[in-house]
């Protein structure tokens, strides 16, 4: 058994309001993979992907803080986390082994902004996507940062902020917490 965590911080709190933080742990037992995450103080009654990021070519990625903010808006958008955290892998929805990313199927926060997320994923499966994908079935946990995303249409984010996806909106894409993944 393998078992990996994450503290996650909170990520652009000075401009949404609110200082989402939570904790992910991540067990690799057998041929599964469950992962458990709960998040405290995200924006409430809200849908929030949340991912894990990394470099394809294995490099350990980190998590970003308000130095990756290159335009200087006040905003760390998901285009500016790249540098540092490498791009969007793993979704934590409800199929995270078909890395379906962009979808309506992630956790909804309570009035609260509290959400716990658990799930139970199957490792060939989730392995044998990952390397379709990227070209290599290590996930490599322990060189990974997780991402929380979201704020409501009522924050008001400049034209500078980037990230949409799809018809997503930079609200749905907004990174709001980061943790760096870590082997227990």
């Amino acid at each position: 058994m393998k078992i990996y965590q994450a503290t996650i911080v909170p990520l652009n709190e000075q401009v949404i309001g609110t200082a989402a933080h939570g904790t992910a742990l991540f067990t690799i037992n057998g041929d599964t993979l469950t992962i458990n995450i709960e998040m405290f103080d995200t924006p409430a009654n809200l849908q929030h992907w949340e991912h894990f990021h990394g470099f394809p070519d294995g490099k350990a990625a980190d998590i970003a803080t308000s130095a990756q903010d290159m335009n200087h808006d006040g905003f760390v958008d998901l285009p500016e986390t790249g540098a540092v955290s490498g791009t969007t892998m793993v979704p934590f929805n409800d199929a995270p082994h078909e890395m379906d990313i962009p979808n309506d199927a992630y956790p909804v926060a309570d009035a609260n902004g509290y959400f716990a997320y658990t799930k139970v994923v199957p490792l060939a499966k989730l392995d044998e996507k990952f390397k379709a994908t990227f070209n290599d079935s290590e996930l490599a946990l322990d060189k990974r940062v997780i991402y929380i995303h979201g704020v409501t249409d009522d924050v008001v984010l400049p034209d500078t902020v980037a990230g949409a996806v799809g018809h997503y909106s930079t609200h749905v894409t907004l990174p709001i917490a980061v943790g760096k993944i870590v082997t227990l």
